[in-house]
């Protein structure tokens, strides 16, 4: 899925894949046809018509804040 994404950018500028996926994330999910859809209904000017509800094998995001503290606990755990 991550790599499917990464490579829409090889036809579709940044911008407008960025404002895909942050629309997906919105709708909890992170599957390259969800962001593709978005994408693809935001260049041409048309509602959405993604209900996860209706979609439930598209895979679901659950997006937590990391912290900087996170990361060091990684390298005690290496470093020991």
């Amino acid at each position: 899925e991550y790599v499917q994404v990464l490579r829409l950018m090889e036809t579709f500028d940044l911008s407008e894949v960025t404002h895909a996926i942050e629309d997906a994330l919105k709708l909890g999910t992170i599957s390259f046809d969800a962001v593709r859809h978005l994408m693809l209904c935001r260049i041409e000017r048309r509602p959405p018509r993604l209900d996860m509800e209706n979609y439930p094998h598209l895979p679901l995001a659950q997006v937590h804040t990391t912290q900087a503290a996170d990361y060091m606990s990684l390298l005690v755990e290496v470093c020991a």
